[in-house]
């Protein structure tokens, strides 16, 4: 009768975690130089124009929480 709410609590305590992990990711972004200035992160000055895309730091990213949510979406 209460599986309903037995799955929005997980569902709950999964976003949770996620955004438990994303403050510390950016508590902690100060401490790690590397991230965001990896080789293939396209960074252009000009004398009056920046633009910055962190190609290779968004696919670690992406790879990192992929590997991540499928070890804890397995049943």
């Amino acid at each position: 009768m209460l599986s309903g709410f037995d799955s929005f609590g997980k569902t709950l305590m999964m976003i949770g975690g996620i955004i438990f992990a994303a403050g510390l990711l950016i508590h902690f972004s100060g401490k790690l130089p590397w991230l965001g200035r990896l080789p293939g992160d396209i960074h252009i000055e000009k004398e009056n124009f920046s633009f910055y895309f962190p190609v290779v730091t968004s696919v670690l990213l992406s790879l990192l929480l992929t590997v991540i949510l499928n070890l804890f979406g397995r049943r």
